[in-house]
């Protein structure tokens, strides 16, 4: 089904023709469902041919046989780039807001979700409902209910499909043993510490602001909607730590923030500076920047969790060393190419899941409780209030956006 011309498409509409979907859909492999076979290749389809879409197609074709066949974007040209670079046939590419419904009907066994975070609820459990394994970006969501869909989804995936949020940081082995060697008392009891995420600007000074849905789709990630904010859709790597570390979610939190330095496109925050109150009285300091200039560049792309025991100090960097000092001191180690290397242990470990037919590597409840903790930040900082954990999870305010895109120029 293309989506007509003109299409107003808002979120509530995503689900209404899911069940029709699920139904008409080619009869799923069995393997595809309780396992594959150990040499069988496992066909994938991306919702979302844009860069990241397109590199981690090709990291899944590179390191897996979990190979792409089939791609979903609303636009013409990221189609043809994707098609071009993955290999895949000219009529398994659908364009459109509909796109990722025909994609899942097309007999794909797994379907990645690389799509604006918007529209990540919706997918996500229209995938699951059709049977298929579910590899998907992170955040999971843009707003409480949205999180609470994937947790759903996540639910109901157990047992069925195998269900994998790609958060490169769990994955990587050196980011483990520092979580083990926390667990195990190195650090003593946590007192308080310290998250941010710096970087310079996304695009350039010279983007214009966005005149019409389509270009407001394509440059989403300076959507508040779209996006859910910087510190949504960027900021949940180092607060995803902080909970891993902490091995909880904070209670509350206040915050600030503003748009100053980066004005020239969307409505998206470019700073945001909060307090998070964890159990037990663990206070994170956070804060993020996306304009940066001026600062030498490991200090412009940092991401980082600290935290600060009773014995020791865990400093943890997302493009950089992992280690302890203190009473135990451990040395750690370097990770300069996680961006890359942690996609590529989440590819071998959802192929794993999927021949193994286990569903073990289920990581919705932790991956949402990460975007719900940006969430709880983000409501904070825009109200400028102490907002807690228990009053967020209340909030039934939606995001919704309608977009008129005309095929004909996507």
């Amino acid at each position: 089904m293309r989506t007509p011309n003109n299409q107003r498409m808002a979120r509530r509409d995503f689900l209404k023709t899911a069940a029709t979907v699920a139904a008409g859909i080619t009869i799923v492999r069995p393997q595809a469902v309780r396992g594959s076979e150990a040499n069988s290749t496992i066909e994938l389809g991306i919702v979302g041919s844009g860069g990241r879409g397109v590199w981690l197609g090709d990291l899944f074709n590179k390191n897996s046989n979990i190979k792409v066949v089939a791609l979903a974007d609303p636009f013409a040209d990221r189609l043809k780039n994707g098609q071009e670079k993955l290999g895949v046939a000219a009529d398994r590419c659908y364009k459109g807001l509909n796109g990722y419904k025909e994609l899942i009907a097309s007999g794909v066994d797994a379907v990645a979700i690389e799509s604006p975070p918007y529209f990540h609820p919706e997918q996500t459990m229209a995938v699951v409902d059709a049977g298929k394994h579910v590899y998907l970006a992170k955040p999971v969501a843009v707003d409480v209910p949205g999180c609470k869909t994937i947790v759903a989804a996540g639910e109901k995936a157990k047992g069925k499909v195998c269900f994998l949020v790609d958060f490169q940081t769990r994955a990587d082995a050196v980011f483990q043993e520092a979580f083990q060697r926390i667990v195990a008392g190195d650090i003593g009891a946590p007192v308080c510490g310290e998250a941010f995420y710096h970087c310079s600007r996304l695009g350039n000074d010279s983007l214009k602001p966005t005149t019409n849905d389509a270009d407001r789709l394509r440059y989403w990630v300076f959507d508040k909607k779209l996006s859910g904010d910087i510190i949504v859709e960027q900021n949940v790597h180092s607060l995803d730590v902080a909970n891993w570390f902490l091995r909880g979610n904070p209670v509350k939190a206040f915050g600030t923030g503003g748009r100053k330095a980066r004005t020239n496109i969307g409505d998206c925050w470019d700073h945001f500076i909060c307090t998070f109150w964890y159990p037990d009285d663990v206070l994170i300091d956070f804060n993020s920047t996306q304009f940066l200039k001026g600062y030498a560049y490991q200090m412009r792309h940092d991401i980082c969790a600290r935290i600060f025991g009773t014995r020791g100090t865990v400093d943890s960097h997302y493009a950089g060393r992992v280690a302890i000092t203190g009473e135990k001191e451990w040395d750690g180690g370097v990770n300069e190419g996680l961006y890359g290397s942690g996609a590529i242990e989440n590819i071998k470990t959802f192929e794993k899941d999927i021949r193994a037919g286990n569903n073990k590597a289920n990581n919705a409840v932790e991956s949402t409780n990460s975007s719900l903790t940006t969430i709880l930040g983000r409501m904070a900082a825009y109200e400028q209030r102490i907002v807690t954990w228990d009053e967020m999870m209340k909030s039934t305010e939606r995001f919704e956006v309608e977009l008129k895109l005309d095929e004909d120029k996507t």
